[in-house]
């Protein structure tokens, strides 16, 4: 007989629900780790048909990692499983996955789709690129703020004319450049390590097909074009134009 497995997974420990012929006939825990996790199945279950997730923090890692250790995983929208997760006497992690074993055996579940490896990867770089150019955009904008209370005001400009203008003015300010010339060397570290983050993204986007024909577009640029091919993969993912949007 079919063992349906439904796993409610959390950052430390993932609850896990074993059912067979529509009843369960094991349920614990063990760390999160997809091979701890299907270390467990294999040793409970004889013959895992379906393997249910709610989608989440983990669940990239968990989609990638459980097939990979054949296990028949499938990642559901956390939104179509809360109707049915939320009839339950007791919200406890142990009840979610007995509700999701419970979707898997009757197959009442809405897939999610759950990106690359090689998107989800792209997309971090991207967001780690424009987390740092966020941050040195505060760091300037604090040192403006603080020379700007002692009567210095730093000239409008970016780069490295705004990193001249700081040092021009804090000549014969010991004082205050004991306090802003630190905080200007984090800014030009992080600037460094932005700039060289966003040269990988330019190369990437130069070598992918997609990336190249929308900033064929006036306007888009890599970082645009990435996101929005990352976010797409295939096309063929969205049934028309009007689910892209959504």
């Amino acid at each position: 007989m079919d063992d349906y497995i439904g796993l409610d997974v959390s950052m430390k420990e993932t609850a896990v629900s074993i059912r067979r012929d529509g009843k369960r006939v094991w349920r614990g825990k063990c760390p999160s780790d997809p091979k701890l996790v299907a270390d467990l199945i294999r040793k409970r279950a004889s013959s895992v048909k379906r393997v249910v997730f709610e989608i989440g923090p983990l669940s990239v890692w968990f989609y990638h990692a459980l097939p990979a250790e054949g296990l028949p995983a499938i990642c559901i929208d956390a939104r179509h499983a809360k109707a049915a997760l939320d009839m339950t006497a007791n919200k406890t992690d142990a009840n979610d996955a007995d509700g999701l074993a419970h979707l898997a055996e009757v197959s009442f579940f809405r897939e999610a789709r759950v990106k690359g490896f090689d998107s989800v990867l792209t997309r971090t770089l991207v967001a780690a690129r424009t987390r740092l150019v966020r941050i040195t955009t505060e760091i300037s904008n604090q040192i403006r703020g603080l020379m700007k209370t002692f009567g210095l005001v730093v000239p409008a400009g970016k780069g490295s004319t705004f990193e001249k203008n700081v040092r021009s003015l804090l000549v014969g300010q010991d004082g205050l450049s004991a306090i802003v010339l630190p905080m200007l060397e984090a800014w030009r570290s992080l600037r460094i390590r932005a700039a060289k983050l966003g040269r990988q993204l330019v190369a990437g986007a130069r070598q992918n097909q997609a990336c190249r024909i929308l900033m064929s577009i006036a306007g888009v640029g890599a970082i645009t074009a990435t996101s929005f091919a990352t976010a797409i993969e295939d096309p063929d993912n969205f049934k028309n134009s009007r689910s892209v949007g959504a």
